[in-house]
């Protein structure tokens, strides 16, 4: 027989056989191709049809016949395809309708398993019930999937993928429905995941979306909490049983804080000198390690800050039961400071568990105007008469340190802390459905700024020595060659000038802080830490603690730049004053928005410049600009340099 079929690697394949020698032939094809191929592949030899009609015939036939029938007529064991086509056709098979009933079986392969070249075996009923109902769901899923896609590329949201649309844009599974009908939406209308979503009313700003995002990722459950017993009332007995200190201490914090957690206190000695407390809220106190409050604290890691809203690392409760709001008196770690008769150096100190009565909370964005430093340096003009403020007298004493402290610590550094940043408040006010967002200019060199800066890095350099001096571990933070590294073991912080520094003065914020204070509440009680030297629990918090602080940091940051777009926007603004950072990056001069400006001349850090902004995108928090000309002097408000944004971070 001059014409064979043969398999060519799972496809079927006819020509003429032009030379056989052994087990290799010479094989040309319909299409004039010739190839070589081995005995072992040929399933069939036939002298008619030609081999370019044989396989077109066949396919054809082959689609008369019903697979199900031929399943149930088929052998239970295992046969070629040659004898089930002299059963089925009822007498020897031409080669066409063999060929035809070996395409039937070859391509049917849930019904018929195959045992070699051209051999099969039909599959059990069982096993075959169980493949068809797989391939019935397949089908039935993808009929889904593509009813679903054709919907939101006709403008529909389906509810499955509202369901899981911030899943989609954060940690999408792509083995999943949603992603599969989802991508193919994607691919038909050409859109971002994120613009097909809002585009869909799945959110409904593309604030919405960043904060859905951000939850998917870190908060899978949601910002709730969950329950965590009735921690507080177990401690109730030992915070009421510890001392009254005879202080009136106040905070100092912006408007919008809630979770006060430090307070300053100033007495007079006898001697005419003072005393400078510094007071730091002690859920150290209540919550023991490992309980459920401290599982909460310890998954969260810190409270996460964006304008207009904020997620607790604590729950409510438990914020208000420490937070230092005045007309209370709430239980605090203190670190007092007994200064020389100016007030100006510390000659002693000691630390003490104790409960405080706070007297003033007072609002440094409503004081700083009547609380400068012409009102609060004495050398100043009219410095020496009395400030109206009921604790003005205080304030006078806590500058005159900060200035002290200060100089000390450039001397150390040895250069001066650069302080002509400006700092940016974020205020969102809804109304009627409506956000509006102010954003308000603050030079971080403001006295009450300067004030409780100073007193904090005292109080973390101060405990941080405490611990060291006792070779008890805790979670300290070190600089050097401009580095920044967390560790067990103090080191040199170059940027801030002190020679140990770990966080300590925001445990109702940051899970590092109660770590620090329950070690420093063992050291002052006699009692052995929660972690001692290279223990394992205390590094796995470090890490843990690092990766979430840094992730929460991005997204304020991105929330931040999001409000600035917002801000730019509502004021309608296309021309506007912008300063150089460096290279080509500058900053607007009102608010913290930062973008390049490709094409600009070369422009000296900190030089003023009108841009014209082409287009801002609250989606990809993107800002096309365009430089216009010059503007004023370098000034104020000029570029940050990286030590000082280091500075301003870990202070």
């Amino acid at each position: 027989m001059k014409h064979l079929l043969f398999d060519d690697n799972g496809e079927f394949k006819a020509g003429s056989t032009l030379s056989e020698a052994g087990a290799s032939l010479q094989v040309e094809l319909a299409s004039g191709k010739r190839v070589k191929i081995k005995s072992a592949q040929i399933v069939l030899r036939f002298d008619a049809p030609a081999p370019d009609a044989l396989l077109p015939a066949a396919r054809s036939l082959a689609e008369d016949i019903d697979t199900d029938f031929l399943w149930e007529c088929a052998p239970q064991q295992e046969f070629g395809f040659e004898e089930l086509a002299r059963d089925y056709f009822g007498h020897a098979p031409g080669p066409v309708e063999a060929t035809a009933l070996l395409l039937k079986l070859h391509g049917a392969p849930v019904y018929f398993h195959r045992k070699g070249r051209g051999r099969f075996r039909p599959a059990p009923p069982e096993t075959l019930k169980v493949a068809l109902a797989a391939i019935e769901r397949r089908r039935q899923q993808e009929e889904t999937i593509e009813a679903q896609a054709q919907a939101m590329a006709a403008g529909e949201l389906p509810p499955e993928i509202a369901a899981q649309a911030a899943q989609l844009v954060a940690r999408p599974d792509k083995s999943s429905l949603a992603w599969k009908a989802f991508d193919r939406a994607l691919a038909l209308t050409r859109q971002t995941p994120e613009r097909l979503l809002l585009s869909l009313g799945a959110f409904d700003s593309p604030r919405s979306l960043h904060v859905a995002r951000f939850a998917a990722e870190y908060f899978p459950h949601g910002f709730g909490f969950a329950a965590y017993g009735d921690a507080l009332a177990g401690a109730a007995a030992q915070l009421g049983a510890l001392p009254l200190a005879e202080v009136e201490a106040f905070s100092i914090d912006d408007s919008t804080t809630t979770e006060i957690d430090d307070c300053l206190s100033v007495q007079p000695l006898a001697d005419g000198r003072w005393r400078v407390g510094v007071h730091i809220s002690a859920p150290g106190l209540a919550i023991a390690p490992g309980n459920g409050l401290d599982a909460l604290a310890r998954e969260r890691m810190s409270t996460i800050y964006m304008p207009g809203d904020k997620v607790t690392m604590l729950p409510e409760a438990v914020i208000s039961a420490f937070s230092l709001d005045a007309g209370r008196e709430v239980a605090v770690l203190s670190l007092y400071v007994d200064l020389d008769a100016q007030g100006e150096r510390i000659v002693s100190r000691f630390s003490r568990a104790e409960r405080i009565r706070v007297v003033d909370n007072l609002r440094h964005d409503l004081l700083d105007g009547a609380l400068g430093e012409q009102a609060l340096d004495e050398d100043a003009l009219g410095g020496d008469a009395p400030i109206d403020h009921p604790q003005g007298e205080a304030l006078r004493v806590l500058w005159r340190l900060t200035l002290a402290l200060g100089a000390q610590r450039e001397r150390v550094r040895g250069k001066p802390e650069p302080r002509a940043r400006a700092d940016f408040n974020f205020y969102v006010e809804r109304a009627n459905g409506d956000e509006r967002v102010r954003i308000v200019q603050r030079r971080r060199d403001a006295p009450l700024d300067r004030i409780v800066a100073e007193m904090m890095i005292l109080a973390n350099s101060e405990w941080a020595l405490t611990l060291a001096d006792h070779g008890v571990p805790g979670v300290f933070r070190s600089q050097q060659a401009g580095r920044v590294k967390t560790g067990t073991h103090p080191l040199p912080h170059q940027a801030l000038g002190v020679q140990q520094y770990m966080w300590t003065t925001s445990p109702l914020r940051r899970y590092a802080d109660l770590v620090n204070q329950r070690q420093l509440l063992a050291v002052l009680a006699g009692e052995k830490p929660p972690f001692g030297q290279n223990d394992a629990g205390l590094f796995s918090v470090i890490s843990a603690f690092e990766a979430r602080y840094s992730a929460y940091l991005d997204f304020q940051q991105r929330m931040e730049r999001y409000w600035c777009l917002r801000w730019v926007e509502q004021e309608g603004l296309r021309r506007v004053e912008a300063v150089a950072v460096r290279d080509d990056l500058v900053r607007l001069a009102d608010v913290p928005l930062y973008f390049r400006l490709p094409g600009a001349p070369e422009i000296a850090p900190g030089r003023h410049i009108v841009v014209d902004l082409l287009a801002t995108d609250e989606v990809d928090l993107s800002v096309e600009a365009r430089f216009v000309e010059f503007g004023a002097a370098p000034g104020a408000g000029g570029p940050l340099d990286d030590e000082d944004a280091l500075v301003e971070q870990v202070a």
